[in-house]
């Protein structure tokens, strides 16, 4: 009995939904208001589910991390936390345009020599008898300051400068020497009117020169060089600078700031090789899009381990860096907390992408990414190559067998990520390394081209705290306190901060068209500008903080201070680890 029940009910089921289909039928062919009706709505939900943000990025700033060492039963918690947080595809536009200053053509690189040091160079250059060689430290951009402030240091003491010997020992173990980076020829014949230079130390009288020896203190003043320096170099004839980077002070005349400039952004020249495959690179992105984001990612293990910061993967991480740490015995312990709060922390991979969305750079723009392994690999990278799918390397831009002359030997591969990320539209960088310093400075000089240094101080609570907000209100802070930090004119006092990253000497205004165009360029020009384009609901606390972030430039440690203008405040206390730290950060 029952078994016939169940058959009876099962040739039910075809015969009632026959019934309905042909009731449909008829009511919708009475009433083709309703059809329409109904097919409207299907419409709209479609639409509506195309043109939906993208779902909520649960990854905190170290969940990637997290889910690496197992901790994937917090998944459905975060994804709770952060369901009113949705980052939305597309950018959106403050005004100016994302990928140019809007005051640029009121400013421009100005380092040509005055008639007086003209001068007095050319009386200088006729003493030859005494011989400068350095011998410079770290990576491609470690070395180019110290290179630069040695042209400087030459002049100084009158010398006749041997070019300089490159790092080929440290943590890069590059064998490169200076003429297979650097056009020597045209360095020699470019700075010729400033300081005399030659290719190699020659001897007296068929007997080797040997050269003395010594070290110079850090941010060395003219006056330093002049007492330590010269009367050795009297005596000796000789003299060899060991450890070569910042031992020159910020604090210069403007000729000698100038002479700087003209090193660095005129008389450091690659070779032909290093200079025609990055225009390769460069050429090759600019097939892709007419515009494109640059972003220098320093998050390699071993930059991570000496930074002492922790980003959230657990036991193991700690243990993994922890491990290579330990390389390092004069490091002091620190505290992770501690850096991160004081912007001492890179941003991670997922970080700088969320900076860049808020700051309006949608999912369609490429991004030319400069870095070397990155710690946690490919699930690390996972949330900024989902925020940015159009993700670009010199290894995917080029084949192996046209990267093979450089890729045994890294500064030559900076130097192509070097060009890359200075002819970019837009440069940024999750770290403030000498790599990000030197292209800061440089494209302030050629035309103050968009640089975005992260305000990691303060984009660190917003990131903490981000689950809390929604993303209108997360992106108009990011974009706040981003203010001063974006590579506009005038954003750092002259003289504050190193040279090389605002060489203010060297960049002259151009008044009169600035008068024409009834400009006037400030910090909080740019936030009413945000105002008004914007229509940024900033409050008062928000417009604090960026008065404040301008002031942190006022804020020097004890590794920005000159010698002997605050000695007795640099003997001692903690300099050596502060001058580790920024050596191995070079690149």
């Amino acid at each position: 009995m029952k078994k016939k029940k169940r058959d009876t009910k099962r040739h039910n089921i075809p015969a009632a939904v026959l019934h309905w289909m042909l009731f449909t039928r008829y009511y919708l062919l009475q009433f083709p208001l309703l059809s329409a009706f109904f097919g409207f709505l299907l419409l709209l939900f479609a639409a509506f589910a195309f043109l939906s943000p993208l779902p909520p990025i649960i990854n905190h700033h170290n969940h990637s991390l997290q889910l690496k060492n197992g901790a994937k039963a917090e998944e459905s918690t975060l994804s709770k936390e952060t369901s009113s947080f949705r980052v939305p595809r597309s950018g959106w536009r403050l005004g100016r345009h994302l990928w140019s200053s809007r005051s640029s053509k009121f400013y421009y690189g100005c380092s040509n020599a005055s008639e007086s040091f003209e001068n007095v160079a050319a009386d200088r250059r006729k003493n030859s008898d005494r011989y400068l060689l350095i011998a410079t430290s770290g990576g491609l951009n470690q070395q180019r300051t110290g290179i630069t402030d040695g042209v400087v240091a030459a002049y100084i003491l009158n010398a006749t400068l041997v070019v300089p010997k490159l790092d080929q020992k440290s943590f890069w173990n590059d064998s490169s020497d200076f003429a297979q980076i650097f056009d020597v020829d045209w360095f020699i014949s470019f700075l010729s009117k400033d300081v005399t230079i030659i290719k190699q130390l020659h001897g007296k009288g068929g007997k080797a020169l040997n050269p003395y020896r010594m070290r110079v203190p850090r941010k060395c003043t003219p006056t330093c060089y002049l007492t330590k320096v010269l009367p050795v170099l009297n005596k000796k004839h000789a003299v060899q600078l060991g450890k070569f980077d910042y031992r020159l002070s910020n604090r210069l005349d403007p000729d000698l700031q100038k002479l700087r400039c003209r090193v660095n952004y005129h008389a450091l020249k690659f070779t032909d090789s290093i200079l025609e495959m990055g225009k390769k690179l460069v050429q090759r992105m600019r097939m892709k899009s007419e515009h494109f984001i640059a972003l220098h990612l320093r998050f390699e293990p071993d930059m991570l381990a000496f930074s002492g910061c922790y980003f959230g993967g657990g036991e193991k991480e700690r243990m993994e860096l922890g491990k290579i740490r330990r390389r390092w015995k004069s490091l002091h312990t620190s505290n992770p907390d501690k850096e991160r709060r004081q912007g001492r922390c890179p941003l991670t991979p997922e970080e700088v992408g969320l900076m860049l969305r808020a700051l309006g750079f949608g999912s369609d723009v490429h991004l030319y990414v400069a870095s070397g392994e990155v710690y946690g690999g490919e699930e690390t990278l996972a949330p900024l190559k989902a925020l940015f799918p159009n993700f670009h390397s010199k290894e995917t831009l080029a084949s192996m067998r046209e990267l093979a002359p450089f890729s045994s030997f890294s500064s030559r591969m900076a130097a192509l990520d070097f060009i890359v990320c200075d002819e970019s539209d837009v440069f940024s960088t999750n770290n403030n390394g000498n790599m990000a310093k030197i292209l800061a400075g440089r494209r302030r000089y050629f035309g103050h081209k968009p640089t975005i240094r992260p305000n990691a101080k303060k984009l660190y609570k917003l990131f903490m705290s981000r689950h809390n907000k929604t993303w209108e209100e997360f992106a108009s802070r990011v974009r706040t306190h981003q203010i001063g930090f974006m590579g506009e004119p005038n954003e750092v006092k002259p003289g504050r901060g190193e040279f090389h990253e605002n060489p203010s000497s060297c960049i002259c205004e151009d008044s009169a068209a600035k008068a024409r165009a009834g400009l006037t360029l400030t910090p909080q020009n740019l936030l009413d500008e945000s105002h008004k384009n914007g229509k940024e609901n900033i409050n008062k606390n928000e417009t604090s903080d960026v008065t404040d972030e301008h002031s942190i430039e006022d804020d020097q440690d004890l590794t920005d201070m000159d010698y002997m203008d605050r000695e007795t405040a640099i003997k001692g206390k903690g300099l050596p680890g502060e001058m580790l730290l920024e050596e191995f950060f070079s690149d």
